[in-house]
């Protein structure tokens, strides 16, 4: 049974990983964006979306506003999550480094949830706030929280497992 297990963790780990596609797509793009000609035409490309301009006043229209506060937002999760996985990735194997990632993911997620339903809002009075009280202003975080705390206790029996199962 245990050679069985470890004949299929080397077999999935040969090979390029999805990291390692990954990894060489971000090689082979950046390249590709030193060539003036292909530059061109990535930035004609992502300027569709992210530059669309309101033709009377000339300012971004809400529609790129919204496409860039998403791909800001996405880009920060990337490497703010990608790179703690990355390092792990590099020292303790595939497995190990998703168990850890999402443990510590979830675990920060429900740091910040207690810390806004805590000490939020700042600044506007809940009572000012098209009828919403002081409650209802902290259901987002709230559920937020309770969502964390779910995905953090299954990584650590995920954690637990692999422990476990490395142990015997």
């Amino acid at each position: 049974m245990a050679s069985r297990i470890t004949a299929r963790m080397r077999s999935e780990e040969s090979g390029l990983s999805t990291l390692g596609w990954l990894g060489i797509l971000a090689f082979v793009a950046s390249i590709l964006a030193m060539i003036p000609f292909t530059r061109e035409v990535i930035v004609d490309a992502v300027g569709v979306v992210f530059n669309q301009r309101d033709a009377d006043t000339g300012e971004l229209s809400d529609f790129s506003q919204a496409m860039q506060g998403f791909g800001i937002a996405l880009g920060a999760v990337a490497v703010f999550i990608g790179s703690g996985f990355f390092l792990l990735y590099t020292d303790l194997g595939r497995r190990l480094a998703f168990l850890l990632t999402g443990a510590a993911t979830f675990g920060w997620l429900i740091i910040n949830g207690v810390l806004f339903v805590v000490y939020a809002p700042r600044g506007v009075r809940p009572a000012n706030l098209e009828g919403l009280n002081a409650f209802q202003i902290r259901l987002p975080a709230i559920a937020l929280t309770l969502g964390a705390l779910v995905l953090f206790s299954m990584f650590a029996v995920a954690l637990n497992r692999y422990e476990a199962d490395a142990e015997g």
